[in-house]
């Protein structure tokens, strides 16, 4: 069966595309926007990509489109599908019908930390020998690749709250059906198509319908989660924390180090295990918290996932070192939400004390250029000793309003040279460069890195 996905550089449609690969399909793909890690990792498995959205590309036909989130009405390729009247579907309801159907679906929702905790998920049944599938929106470091089909009745999945397709408006994970899932967090994200934090409260709350009495919710002890629960619920749930929290939650971590790096891990009340691992910041050990709780649901016992966890890798793109050089280290991380941004360098301001830390922030996600979020933006940065921010193409509103606000020295730049240059010159004498961006951010952390070298080639 020959498949074309269109938009196939996402992280969901690319890792889907590997799936397909593997069950012996025929795959291609294009999208407007081809880079690393997603364009690297199908070419590795031989899926072939087309730049842009020529209809030519769907000559001959395939036997199925399947169309990314990304593409609308108007869209040369979109237009020519319908009007040749070819069979066409969404990525998750693919994915739905053809991968999760008779699997024991384990499903990661929240505005925060979903690729992380899908990755220490997948990892932990790994260890346990369980042979999982998967698909995550990120590579997980142990694994190396986003998605495979596994061997084993389990599967994890990152579900995603964003909408399914021009054609069906429900939240992605409507579709997958699980049967054990943890709620991380809710904040108010993706307001192109969210008008409100209710609106996406209800889309968790479809979610929760879908889960059978005998599967298993595993939720943060966060009020926001509280409330979609408290519209209805038909599972059991199990509270989780990284500390004590109202009403007891079955599930706790106590930080062992003030940076994340060490905790134990109890459960009603019970110590069952301690984790010591190479990620730091309270959010991690909340995610590996989550990942304990949900992998205890299909018979791995905490002390097998905690020692797991002690050899979690990581993920691509979360806080992952570039370059170490010169006494200058380069992390590229994903974090795209103040919260998170937040919560990322708190992790890095325990880990490494007075060292300096300059944060490298391309506010690019659709929420972030429409402004939603710029009075909270300055203040999510002041565990940084430096910021500088970069000015995206099609932002609604000025970046300079976040400089002017900065709790820590500021300053904005319109050019890659130019922040390349910024960057350096910030970290002279050492210290620790985070770049975060949720896309390619024009090259930047490659030219990062090679003036990196080029400086200690000089030294």
């Amino acid at each position: 069966m020959h498949i074309h996905i269109l938009g196939i550089c996402g992280t969901f449609m690319g890792s889907l595309a590997q799936l397909a690969k593997s069950q012996g399909h025929r795959v291609t793909g294009c999208d407007s926007n081809v880079y690393p890690p997603m364009s690297t990792q199908l070419q590795q498995a031989g899926i072939e990509l087309v730049e842009g959205f020529d209809p030519e590309q769907l000559q001959p036909p395939p036997d199925l489109v399947v169309i990314g989130n990304a593409l609308s009405r108007g869209n040369a390729l979109v237009e020519y599908v319908l009007d040749k009247g070819l069979p066409y579907t969404s990525g998750p309801q693919w994915l739905g019908e053809v991968f999760l159907r008779d699997k024991w679906v384990l499903a990661v929702a929240g505005t925060h930390g979903k690729t992380t905790t899908s990755s220490m998920l997948a990892w932990i049944l790994e260890h346990a020998q369980m042979n999982p599938g998967f698909l995550i929106g990120g590579v997980p470091a142990n694994f190396g690749v986003s998605a495979r089909v596994g061997n084993s009745q389990f599967f994890v999945v990152e579900a995603d709250e964003y909408d399914t397709a021009f054609f069906d408006k429900r939240s992605k994970f409507v579709h997958y059906h699980p049967r054990t899932v943890i709620l991380n967090n809710l904040e108010y994200d993706h307001a192109d198509i969210f008008p409100d934090l209710a609106a996406i409260q209800t889309q968790f709350h479809h979610l929760i319908r879908t889960v059978p009495g005998n599967g298993l919710i595993v939720a943060s002890a966060q009020e926001a989660i509280g409330q979609t629960l408290d519209r209805g619920c038909w599972t059991p749930v199990q509270r989780y924390a990284v500390t004590e929290g109202n009403g007891e939650p079955e599930w706790r971590a106590d930080l062992i180090s003030d940076d994340g790096g060490e905790f134990a891990v109890y459960f009603k009340g019970q110590s069952v295990g301690q984790v010591r691992w190479q990620l730091t910041g309270e959010h991690n050990v909340a995610n590996g918290l989550a990942a304990i709780a949900a992998a205890r649901h299909t018979g791995v016992s905490p002390s097998l996932s905690c020692e797991a966890l002690s050899v979690f890798q990581g993920v691509k793109r979360r806080m992952e070192i570039l370059a170490n050089s010169c006494g200058v280290t380069v992390y590229d991380d994903f974090a795209h939400h103040p919260t998170a941004i937040a919560s990322t360098l708190q992790g890095l301001r325990k880990k490494v004390a007075a060292e300096k830390i300059i944060a490298v922030i391309e506010p690019r996600s659709n929420t972030m250029k429409m402004g939603v979020h710029r009075t909270t933006l300055a203040d999510a940065t002041r565990e940084a000793d430096q910021v500088i921010w970069f000015r995206p193409d099609g932002i609604g509103w000025s970046i300079d309003e976040l400089v002017a606000d900065s709790p820590v020295p500021a300053k904005a730049v319109d050019n890659i040279e130019e922040l390349v240059r910024d960057s350096l010159q910030a970290a002279h004498g050492g210290g620790h460069i985070v770049v975060m961006s949720n896309g390619g951010f024009g090259g930047f952390h490659d030219r990062l890195v090679k003036a990196l070298e080029e400086v200690h080639e000089h030294d």
